[in-house]
């Protein structure tokens, strides 16, 4: 069991989950032209399924990433980081596979009650559309590092990383409480989106060498490390811009920017990238700038529902 725990990277889950917080908790924050009071549009329901499901995708993620990885050789030992499970034969390639294939099964049977939660036969054309997105999502984690056209070796990862952990976890929770589109929620979308695909790039700047060597074609191999940096420096300084907007044009309270304060830890984050030299020194930045992601969407969606706190209580 604790070899499965550490395969499934349990750290990575909050990050993967803050797109979620956010737009499940904008949801809660405001009402649409069809209800009357914001706690008619969310529902725990809708949102514990989301929560489960958008779990069940990072772990897949993470098995795949493992058994993909440990297969083709890439995790060796001039990799920098903890030894995953198949380099270190601690779970064999046979039963990581089956894992794989459990885990995807989970995964789908979650995302099928999530979205017949959400819209039943009444959306029936949103039913069709968020389950293709959901397939899709799970094909994807698989064939990240899966396969021999395994597109996270081709420098496609930033892209599936933005799409899903930034744009459909946080624009496409919302959607499933509102049923309506604001326009809005794409500034705190995208921002998520950066900053996850910042975690990705570090963990890239971190591998630069071994991932060269084992063919793996990342952002990062293919521009070199120092342009990665400057890479990095645009997707964490265009997220808190990002943030900071969508604050002023929801007209926030003076104390309800207090997620700002996670710029601070971010901020420094950047200045030690900025420093580092050796790619071994950049294996502690993952943890941080992955608790700042989360920490900064957690205290986003709590200033969110600031103002409704009465109907809460």
């Amino acid at each position: 069991m604790k070899h499965w725990i550490e395969a499934a990277r349990v750290r990575t889950l909050p990050l993967s989950v803050s797109g979620i917080l956010v737009g499940s908790f904008y949801a809660l924050s405001k009402p649409t032209e069809n209800v009357l009071t914001p706690t008619q549009v969310f529902s725990w329901k809708i949102f514990g399924l989301l929560m489960l499901t958008t779990i069940g995708l990072q772990v897949l993620s993470n098995f795949a990433n493992d058994y993909g990885d440990g297969v083709k050789g890439t995790d060796n030992d001039d990799r920098i980081g903890p030894k995953r499970a198949l380099q270190s034969g601690v779970i064999s390639p046979a039963a990581m596979k089956r894992a794989i294939v459990i885990t995807a099964f989970l995964t789908f049977l979650s995302a099928v009650s999530l979205i017949y939660t959400a819209f039943g036969l009444e959306y029936l054309y949103y039913s069709i559309f968020f389950l293709l997105l959901g397939i899709i999502a799970i094909a994807s984690a698989i064939r990240y590092t899966v396969g021999k056209s395994a597109y996270g070796y081709k420098g496609y990862g930033d892209i599936f990383v933005f799409v899903f952990f930034g744009l459909v976890s946080t624009y496409g929770s919302y959607f499933m409480f509102s049923k309506v589109i604001d326009w809005y929620l794409l500034l705190p979308a995208v921002a998520i989106g950066f900053l996850s695909v910042g975690v990705l790039n570090l963990n890239n700047m971190r591998d630069e060498v071994s991932d060269k060597k084992a063919g793996k074609n990342t952002i990062v191999v293919k521009i070199g490390g120092e342009k990665a940096k400057q890479y990095h420096y645009f997707l964490l300084i265009t997220a808190m811009i990002l943030l900071l907007v969508f604050g002023i044009l929801q007209q926030f309270a003076i104390d309800q920017y207090i997620y700002l304060i996670v710029f601070l830890p971010i901020t420094s984050h950047l200045l030690r990238v900025s420093r580092t030299q050796n790619p071994a020194d950049l294996d502690p930045e993952l943890k941080r700038l992955a608790i700042s992601t989360f920490m900064v969407s957690l205290l986003l969606s709590l200033c969110l529902i600031y103002f409704i706190s009465d109907i809460i209580v």
